[in-house]
Formats: C-alpha cells, sequence, structure tokens
C-alpha cells in the first residue's frame, strides 16, 4: 500500500516499508537528490526538509509517520533558485563543498517564515546544521541578507536564477522575495 502525501507541492504515493527514513524514500523513489544523507543520526542536518513548514531531519522520520502531511525539498523551495536564501547563499559565497547546502537552506527559509529579521544569535540556535567547509559567518550574513531581501529592503545582485537572461536580470531582481502569504 502506498504512503500518500504531498511532496513539492505534488500529491505522492510511495510503496515502501513505512519505516524506511523519509530522506531514502525522497532520494530514491522519488529521484529528488538534493536532500543529503549524511551522518543518518540527525546530528548533521543534510537531509533537512520542511514537514508541513518546520524544517526537521528527514533521516530520523519515518516514511509512514509523514501519511498526508506536506514536505518540501530543496527542489521545491523555488524551482529556478530565485528564493531569497539561495540567492543569498550565492551572494555572500556561502557555498564552498555544497553537500550541507541544501540542508541550510531549507532550516533557513523556515527561519525566515517565523522570524524575517533574525540576530545573529537566533541564526546561530535555528540553525543546526554542521559544515565541514566551516562558512559560518557567510552563512550568518547571507541569511540576514536573506531576510532583507524577503522584506524588499535589499536588492541582490548576484548572478540570475537559471533561465533568466542576464541582461533581464535588473528586471528579474525585484521578484525575489517570498511569494505573498508566506
Amino acid at each position: 500500500m502506498a504512503i500518500g502525501f504531498t511532496l513539492n507541492d505534488r500529491p505522492v504515493g510511495i510503496s515502501l516499508d513505512p519505516e524506511t527514513p523519509l530522506v531514502t524514500a525522497i532520494r530514491e523513489a522519488a529521484n529528488l537528490t538534493g536532500t543529503k544523507n549524511g551522518c543518518g543520526t540527525g546530528e548533521c542536518g543534510a537531509c533537512m526538509v520542511l514537514v508541513d513548514g518546520e524544517a526537521l531531519r528527514s533521516c530520523l522520520i519515518e516514511l509512514g509517520e509523514v501519511e498526508g502531511r506536506y514536505i518540501t525539498t530543496i527542489e521545491g523551495l523555488s524551482a529556478d533558485r530565485s528564493h531569497p536564501v539561495q540567492q543569498a547563499l550565492v551572494a555572500e559565497q556561502a557555498i564552498q563543498c555544497g553537500f550541507c547546502t541544501p540542508g541550510i537552506a531549507i532550516a533557513a527559509a523556515a527561519l525566515l517564515r517565523s522570524n524575517p529579521a533574525p540576530s545573529e544569535p537566533e541564526i546561530e540556535a535555528a540553525i543546526p546544521n554542521l559544515c565541514r567547509c566551516g562558512v559560518y559567518p557567510r552563512l550568518t550574513r547571507a541569511i540576514q541578507r536573506a531576510g532583507r531581501v524577503a522584506r524588499r529592503e535589499e536588492l541582490i545582485s548576484a548572478a540570475p536564477a537559471p533561465g533568466i537572461d542576464p541582461e533581464d536580470a535588473a528586471e528579474a531582481v525585484p521578484a525575489m522575495g517570498l511569494p505573498d502569504g508566506e
């Protein structure tokens, strides 16, 4: 019997053992490989996804626990990488190897949804992800910048999202805030 839930705004049914870790179902059954399987014990945060809007480690959630729930992975955060967090991570050069980045972006998006202007201590408390590259100061700056972009206090002049012609980027940048109602 398939376990039904909404994955990146699409209803899905996955027929795996209900005790399968959600990260495995997302990567192997749904073929969404942006969510990383890091430590498998909930320590690193590379597998972070939004479950009903809350950032949770998908290696600690069993597939059977998400029946009827809404799951958002990094692929669902924004199809064209125009989410303020994604743009700010690039603009602040807060990405090195990139393995932890999807989990950090998900955790940051959840933080900014509940607190659009977090302080440095609030960011440190809300982003439990481990980054082996050690870009924490840049991550903090990027998350604060993403908040300013989402609040429409700042524009990002980073490279445009895929599919946007660089000459049209200046016109596209103001639309990089959070969707209305979020």
